[in-house]
């Protein structure tokens, strides 16, 4: 029999899907300590798949928006992008975005910057209007990382940080003299993210598994307000070619007291390639007084991608424009990895075929070939050690025949 909680989630009375506010607080309860930090800008994501994944992206990366989630994510991107994201969020809050992310073969770069507003408007005792403007905060990230130990078989783990600094600008009260809550500060996210295949249901040189581990928004307080720090473990799995399954599971850090740190938090995240140039996504975020579910698509026409999310907040009833984001994402080209790869192969196959037919001078003259294209091609590593081993073999041999 369906809890009463359910039973009002799921009231249509009035023609309103009603609150289900009830439902999931009987799920997780709520959160006594949520709303203890500043700048949620800092946590509010921008847009693109990783929002349509309910922000189970930490160990996805696979595009910019990477930049919200994990810092490592830049060092193993394989191409170079650049994006602008509108998000409608809650009531008449808006952010503008705009992210360039690269990578200089195994070192990744990127830069983001953020900014948050909404109108403000002061009453006074009489409820006559006594000023108005905005309430804002504007964010700046530089991220760098590096790939150590890339391969062949091991795509290698990558180690990244981003140093942010944000600046929140409040109105100044007519009525009510107030100290300025303006201030500024700066912050660190450091990540590791790292490959592998595991039950792997098709073929490609791609790794299908991916794990890492994030610290986000580690600095000092500001005013005496702790930053919403948050430390993350994320997993994600691709078993057969058009579909991703992603979870992250996210503990909050109040690092001014770690008795206010809010309540561990949970998302989980799907994605399908329907055709070339179309992409869904869907996924659940599951926290305390703040669950979520996101859908999304992403329409490629040639290097341009145009993604679409819509967010609903659990919390809250269905409105027709809730949580809505919109962006533009440019793909600037792969700096010629994918044409290096293909003489790489081909430099590869034609050792193989001179090897077969016992040319081993050749042979190892286009593995050499290769790997100065690409020094960590293991199977032309593997060439190599072959030749010098037959070479060495070759040699005792001759020094036996000498002795004897």
């Amino acid at each position: 029999m369906a809890s009463a909680p359910l039973l009002r989630a799921l009231n249509m009375d009035s023609g309103n899907y009603g609150s289900i506010h009830d439902f999931f607080n009987s799920l997780y309860g709520t959160d006594e300590n949520a709303g203890l930090t500043a700048f949620p800008v800092l946590n509010i994501p921008m847009g693109g798949r990783s929002e349509g994944m309910a922000g189970a992206f930490s160990a996805v990366c696979d595009d910019i928006s990477f930049i919200d989630w994990n810092p490592a994510g830049s060092a193993m991107l394989t191409k170079t992008e650049l994006a602008l994201f509108h998000n409608n969020w809650i009531a008449d809050t808006k952010i503008e975005s705009a992210v360039f992310a690269t990578r200089i073969k195994r070192v990744g770069l990127s830069a983001a910057a953020k900014w948050l507003y909404t109108p403000f408007t002061e009453y006074d005792g009489w409820g006559e209007r006594a000023s108005k403007g905005y309430y804002s905060e504007a964010a700046g990230t530089l991220n760098f990382s590096y790939n150590f130990f890339p391969g062949y078989y091991y795509s290698g783990f990558s180690i990244g940080a981003s140093l942010k600094g944000f600046f929140r600008s409040t109105p100044e009260l007519a009525a009510y003299s107030q100290a300025s809550q303006s201030a500024g500060g700066f912050a660190a996210d450091f990540g590791i993210l790292t490959r592998v295949n595991l039950f792997k249901f098709y073929d490609s040189r791609d790794k299908n598994t991916s794990f890492a581990l994030v610290f986000r928004n580690i600095g000092p307080p500001v005013l005496e307000e702790a930053l919403p720090g948050v430390a993350t473990a994320g997993m994600s799995w691709k078993p057969v070619r058009p579909l991703l399954i992603s979870f992250d599971a996210s503990m909050p850090v109040n690092i001014m007291d770690i008795s206010l740190s809010e309540k561990p938090y949970f998302a989980l995240g799907l994605s399908a390639m329907v055709t070339r140039f179309l992409s869904m996504r869907a996924g659940g975020m599951l926290k305390a007084g703040s669950a979520r579910v996101t859908v999304g698509s992403s329409i490629e026409i040639g290097a341009t991608a145009i993604e679409v999310n819509y967010t609903l907040d659990l919390t809250t009833q269905v409105q027709p424009l809730n949580r809505v984001t919109v962006g533009v994402r440019l793909d600037l080209g792969d700096g010629g990895r994918a044409a290096a790869a293909k003489i790489v192969d081909s430099k590869y196959l034609a050792g193989l075929d001179a090897y077969s037919s016992g040319d081993d001078e050749k042979a190892m003259e286009f593995f050499n070939a290769a790997l100065e294209i690409n020094p960590f091609f293991d199977p032309a590593l593997e060439g190599v050690a072959a030749i010098k081993r037959y070479r060495e073999l070759q040699q005792r041999i001759k020094k036996m025949e000498s002795l004897e």
